[in-house]
């Protein structure tokens, strides 16, 4: 084996390149540091970190992690879907249920109900919230509800070749129906007020600085390991088979692979980080309702997305800071304005950065590193003047019009002859 071919070999393999390493260690440090500045500094110190700012971060984070959520799902597979707030807001109201609960006696009404029952005349808990009172349960609730859930749907969507804008259409429409359903009072999930005032989680007092630094530190860790499921995945040759089939799923289907279990598969696998993400959002917000489940907070996932960059995991976390940092600043300066800037924002981002934030960021370092390699540098690995976009399902390069570098140079051989 060459030296070249060493280094291709060992680039493939590599989950991260160590500059991407770097970086990532970087912000991890960087954030982790925020609830320790909390927790060390007092008000009023300059090092000191608000509570505000703890609460804000984490659940950015937890956006952070839906967006990337979706990303596996619609930028690696080309599945768009409209409904991922349903997950997000599934997994919320699984670790509700636990910490309603864990209210205990402490309500307003001092009952071993949650006093929204109480309130409607409830003698008893609901058959589907027995052993919520147990943590672990709880967190099986947060996993499976959102999988089992998405595989049911999928599976039945993905046998019948639903696709694309029907796809969509389609989830939106689940997603609309369930938060109707969770409206109602009688559904036992709190109705229009959801659920609220929570106490304590595993005991500690979830108001307490110090609880609230562990439940954003839990949370970065979430999001880092997620990264690295959805890095893995996508550079394994499942992921190959994923983007095979966004680009050309008939094409898949020709040469012998069977679409359905790998779309199930993300599809599940997406729903359920969208659950876990909605769970660590839940007790740090404090509050979870079927607001969660409109539809424009699912559009909002899919700004988050094309924004930060689709199909490249890291755009879509940077997406989620970014307009959700410009919500903090516009709803609060123009509150009236904002669908009007948030669809703004979406129309020039598809017009101007199709590949979003990273995109852009990629572009520019080509460039300057073009500049730098002067007349060696080439902006595109061409194989007979026809420029390599990618790779076919057995890792050879190929070109716009789906031809591998193989046939490129056969092609030129019999054209020399």
């Amino acid at each position: 084996m060459t030296t070249a071919a060493a280094l291709a070999h060992l680039n493939r393999r590599r989950l991260f390149p160590p500059a991407a390493w770097t970086a990532l260690a970087i912000a991890v440090l960087v954030m982790a540091a925020l609830p320790a500045l909390n927790l060390f500094f007092p008000a009023g110190q300059a090092l000191h970190v608000s509570d505000y700012t703890i609460t804000v971060c984490g659940r950015f984070m937890c956006y952070a992690m839906a967006a990337l959520a979706l990303d596996l799902a619609w930028g690696y597979t080309g599945i768009l879907s409209l409904g991922h707030g349903l997950f997000f807001a599934l997994g919320g109201y699984a670790q509700g249920m636990y910490l309603m609960r864990a209210i205990g006696r402490d309500g307003s009404y001092h009952s071993n109900l949650p006093d929204f029952m109480v309130f409607l005349n409830w003698k008893s808990y609901p058959w589907y919230w027995a052993f919520t009172d147990h943590f672990l349960y709880a967190m099986l609730l947060v996993v499976l509800v959102p999988g089992v859930l998405a595989f049911v749907f999928g599976y039945f969507a993905f046998r019948s070749r639903i696709k694309g804008v029907y796809f969509s259409i389609i989830t939106q429409a689940l997603t609309y129906a369930a938060m109707l359903l969770f409206f109602r009072n009688e559904t036992g999930f709190g109705g229009n007020n959801g659920f609220t005032d929570f106490k304590r989680i595993l005991g500690f007092d979830i108001t307490q600085p110090a609880t609230r630094a562990a439940l954003f530190w839990i949370t970065l860790i979430m999001l880092v390991l997620a990264l690295i499921v959805a890095r893995l995945v996508t550079q394994s040759k499942l992921g190959r088979v994923l983007t095979g089939v966004r680009d050309a799923e008939n094409r898949l289907r020709f040469l012998g692979y069977e679409p359905l279990g790998f779309k199930l598969f993300v599809w599940t696998l997406s729903a359920v980080m969208c659950g876990i993400a909605g769970a660590l959002y839940v007790p740090q917000i404090g509050i979870i309702n079927p607001s969660e489940m409109s539809t424009s907070n699912s559009i909002e996932m899919v700004i988050w997305v094309a924004t930060g960059g689709r199909g490249t995991l890291i755009g879509p976390i940077i997406g989620a800071g970014v307009i959700n940092g410009l919500k903090l600043w516009f709803t609060s300066a123009f509150p009236d304005y904002w669908l009007y800037a948030l669809g703004l924002v979406f129309v020039l981002a598809t017009l101007f950065l199709p590949q979003g934030i990273v995109g852009l960021v990629r572009q520019a370092g080509a460039r300057i590193g073009h500049r730098g390699a002067g007349s060696k540098g080439v902006d595109d690995k061409r194989v007979g003047d026809k420029n390599i976009v990618g790779k076919d399902l057995r890792g050879n390069s190929m070109n716009e019009e789906g031809m591998s570098a193989e046939g490129l140079r056969a092609e030129g051989m019999g054209g020399a002859q």
